[in-house]
């Protein structure tokens, strides 16, 4: 689990200012309002991770999304949004937002999210308006 989360972490800083990198290292996926999920293959080869931070009753944010390199482009990554959602209105949230970055390393990203039904929208929680994020939601009503 670390290696794929530190190649997230690794990924996150060389695309984007360190000033603007949001993603979780290990100690802070160890926050009480963090839910940590990961993706294996039969074998327990893992393939994916992604979080569920707990923003109020209603509002949920994706965090530390990612899935490996070898493991791309095979619906993996779709079905960890869809797990990832699925938790949340099991849950009782009725909307999920996510952050991530503007720049083109992103695209692939952000097409996935679109995908899934997300919309763009302003910064929320703590984040602040910044170019180098990209800002998604989706209603879950």
């Amino acid at each position: 689990m670390t290696a794929l989360l530190r190649r997230h972490l690794d990924y996150a800083h060389a695309n984007t200012a360190p000033q603007d990198v949001f993603a979780l290292d290990v100690e802070g996926l160890k926050d009480p309002a963090i839910t940590f999920f990961s993706y294996r293959d039969a074998a327990g080869v893992l393939l994916a991770i992604g979080a569920l931070k707990h923003l109020d009753s209603s509002h949920a944010e994706i965090k530390s999304m990612h899935t490996a390199q070898e493991s791309r482009r095979r619906g993996i990554g779709r079905a960890m949004v869809a797990h990832l959602l699925d938790a949340a209105a099991r849950r009782g949230y009725t909307q999920v937002s996510l952050e991530t970055g503007s720049q083109p390393a992103f695209a692939p990203a952000r097409a996935l999210y679109e995908q899934a039904g997300f919309r763009p929208c302003g910064a929320f929680a703590d984040y602040r308006a910044s170019p180098a994020s990209a800002f998604m939601t989706i209603s879950l009503r």
